[in-house]
């Protein structure tokens, strides 16, 4: 493919040669002299000057550099789409393996591909296009729409409900008991039941070893385009919104409402029964065990607004300074007031 080619389609506007060639995408410290690379952060501005790519995407405000440009809205997402161009992931036929278990009354829609050692339960309805691949576990009364991809040893437990292009990577668990229990009268903890299911909208992405688990009552639910990163756990009966991210180890507990557009960096954790609003982020390591308002960006743990927590963080580092100062101001306030006592004295 040339620059002109892949210009159109990404609907770039080109600055530079039409007819050179790129055989491939890589990041901006790697691309060699037919690979196309991004910039969509400032601070990498000054490697764009030197790179050695054949074009970068940028933003079309960016300045003139001595490399070709690729300029259009969004270079970000326009560097994923050159690499969609240029890697293809694995593509699996239709078809069903011989160890594959699959109960007569579970429903595959077609075009199937259903893997090695795959088992299907009772009454599970799949959509057209469906993709499972080895040892999945597909509990009774699952249902899921079209092009689902489920990828090796997920595991979907009994009645969850799943949008269509879900994906599931490695280790998955959806629909796993909720942490419920509670005391007897001897004092003893027990199991309390995990009747709801998971519910799963459109487009959502759960990626390796995350946990999403059922409702005691009613339903967990995962909005629309939603994605849940490695390691995540979301406790019984939460609600993530539309086009939520939940970075790796984040941590929800039961009864959490997570808005639309919210983003919960790495390590966030929240509180049972908070409710936190469209447009929020936490960031890394932070911790709420209170409701945040929309639009709030919250840092620490216990959290708070941002802005203060940055501020809190630069006085932090300067206490032991701080300190000295405040010992050698009380020593000097100290000793006028000995002096005046040994006077009176």
């Amino acid at each position: 493919m040339n620059l002109g080619e892949l210009a159109n389609r990404l609907g770039a506007e080109l600055h530079g040669d039409p007819g050179a060639e790129v055989t491939g995408v890589k990041g901006i410290e790697e691309a060699g002299p037919t690979e196309v690379t991004f910039v969509a952060n400032p601070r990498y501005t000054a490697m764009a000057r030197v790179t050695r790519a054949a074009a970068v995407l940028v933003d079309p405000d960016f300045p003139e550099i001595s490399a070709p440009t690729l300029r259009i809205r969004n270079p970000y997402w326009a560097f994923s789409r050159a690499l969609a161009l240029f890697y293809q992931p694995p593509t699996y036929a239709p078809g069903i393996h011989p160890t594959a278990v699959i109960d007569p009354t579970a429903e595959i829609g077609e075009g199937a591909h259903i893997g090695a050692y795959v088992v299907v339960a009772p009454r599970v309805r799949l959509g057209p296009h469906a993709t499972l691949l080895p040892h999945v576990v597909l509990y009774p009364g699952v249902e899921a729409g079209a092009h689902f991809f489920a990828h090796a040893h997920a595991v979907v437990r009994e009645n969850c409900r799943l949008g269509d292009h879900v994906t599931l990577e490695n280790g998955v668990i959806i629909g796993a008991d909720g942490f419920g229990f509670a005391k007897n009268d001897a004092g003893q903890w027990e199991k309390i039941p995990q009747s709801g299911p998971v519910r799963l909208g459109n487009r959502v992405d759960v990626q390796a070893n995350a946990c999403i688990d059922r409702a005691t009552v009613g339903a967990t639910e995962i909005g629309d385009g939603s994605k849940v990163d490695n390691l995540v756990q979301i406790g019984h009966g939460s609600k993530v919104g539309e086009n939520t991210l939940l970075c790796a180890q984040t941590g929800l507990a039961g009864s959490s409402i997570v808005g639309n557009n919210v983003i919960l960096a790495g390590q966030t954790g929240i509180a049972g029964h908070c409710t936190v609003g469209d447009g929020v982020i936490l960031t890394a390591q932070s911790a709420v065990s209170h409701d945040v308002p929309p639009g709030k960006m919250i840092s620490g743990s216990p959290g708070f607004d941002n802005r203060v927590w940055l501020r809190a963080v630069a006085i932090f580092q300067r206490l032991p300074e701080i300190l000295k100062r405040l010992d050698r101001l009380e020593k000097q306030a100290g000793e006028p007031r000995r002096q005046k006592e040994e006077k009176h004295a």
